[in-house]
């Protein structure tokens, strides 16, 4: 046999050999545990207790980040009397975390007579639950441009007077005498 020849099978051999390990590698399966993906973990919102000098004591559930000053503003805003600057309004909240707002402890600004939204003036309607001076200026506003309220819950209709705000007067407000 002439060495090239013999060079050529060799390398011939060899080349298939290193194309059959390749192949054998490539093909087998896989070898080891399997990875598993967990879902991506969903913030759960920071329940809360406020009390004290705010419109509308109770627990109330707010998204993750949120400041002492979103509660206030949760819970209907601060009353006559609540001392403000004792509190660090800026203070992020912690899931069962509990609010004092230190002043004179008013359960509700709320009279124990229904307001009439088709006839009460914006220092009336201040005094709901929820419902700020500006609230209350777009109801007065709103109710000039379109008429009178059918219904308590077209209060819904005004800007800024979502279900949760209705909720939270529906007991307070009237359209009748």
């Amino acid at each position: 046999m002439k060495p090239k020849t013999f060079l050529s099978m060799l390398y011939g051999i060899l080349i298939g050999l290193l194309a059959a390990a390749i192949i054998w590698t490539a093909a087998r399966p896989p070898v080891g545990e399997a990875v598993t993906l967990l879902p991506t973990p969903t913030e759960q919102p920071v329940t809360v207790y406020i009390t004290g000098a705010v419109a509308t004591p109770g627990v109330y559930s707010l998204p993750q980040g949120s400041r002492i000053v979103d509660a206030v503003e949760a819970a209907g805003g601060f009353v006559a009397g609540a001392e403000e600057d004792r509190i660090n309004l800026a203070s992020a909240l912690r899931d069962g975390m509990q609010i004092d707002v230190p002043g004179v402890p008013v359960t509700s600004r709320v009279s124990s007579e229904r307001v009439n939204i088709n006839t009460a003036t914006v220092d009336e309607l201040d005094t709901l639950p929820g419902i700020g001076p500006t609230a209350a200026q777009g109801i007065v506003d709103y109710r000039q441009e379109n008429g009178p309220f059918q219904t308590i819950l077209d209060i819904q209709n005004v800007p800024g007077v979502g279900p949760s705000t209705y909720d939270r007067i529906k007991d307070y407000i009237t359209i009748g005498p």
